[in-house]
């Protein structure tokens, strides 16, 4: 075979093996656009919370329950559960030891009672900065808000939920309740959650958010 036969040959080889790459490319790329449409959510909160859900690395879904995952059930997002929110902070408060599901103990204090309005009707919930998560980098302003309503134990998870939020710089902050949030103990019981105080009843239905895990 002469020198011209072989490199064409070669060149031939080149073509075939390229386009073997560019469809196995498009194989994974079509895969990977179908596996995103697949997770369900109308907001980005939505989104994000079922990507990771599904992400192994992440998921507190058990492998059963993770393998046909398609996304969470959420209560049809409504504004009216978007309220703006008076801080008042608690300086002076002393650290105590929450109850989780678990033995373990999770030390907080109350960092402010934040007062908002849903419906014209005025409520009230108790804010919470944790001792441990404050010294974690990324979480120095975080505060918890865990809150238990009356949708609990039927539409949501019968141990409330939470909503994480950040320490505004003045005295009102945005709560969004169609961002709350299942503890990860509503979805395997290996982990520890903090349960939520009484004090952080709300005596009406907080229909937003996420619901009961396995309940359509």
């Amino acid at each position: 075979m002469s020198i011209g036969s072989k490199l064409k040959s070669f060149n031939d080889r080149c073509s075939q093996l390229k386009n073997l790459v560019y469809i196995l490319l498009i194989v994974f790329l079509l895969g990977c656009t179908q596996n995103k449409r697949m997770l369900q959510g109308e907001t980005e909160f939505q989104r994000e919370i079922n990507a990771e859900y599904k992400d192994a690395t992440k998921s507190p879904l058990k492998d059963k329950d993770r393998k046909n995952f398609t996304g969470l059930d959420f209560f049809k997002f409504d504004s009216i559960y978007v309220v703006s929110a008076i801080l008042k902070r608690s300086p002076d408060s002393n650290w105590f030891d929450m109850k989780t599901t678990t033995s373990r103990v999770s030390r907080e204090r109350v960092f402010g009672l934040v007062s908002f309005k849903i419906n014209n009707k005025r409520y009230q919930l108790n804010v919470y900065q944790g001792q441990d998560l404050m010294k974690k980098e990324g979480f120095e302003d975080y505060l918890f808000l865990p809150f238990i309503d009356n949708t609990n134990g039927d539409e949501s998870y019968g141990g409330g939920r939470y909503i994480d939020l950040r320490i505004p710089e003045g005295d009102t902050i945005i709560i969004d309740f169609n961002k709350a949030y299942n503890p990860y103990c509503a979805y395997n019981e290996k982990y520890s959650c903090p349960i939520v105080p009484r004090v952080n009843y709300l005596p009406l239905k907080i229909k937003a958010g996420v619901k009961a895990f396995g309940k359509h």
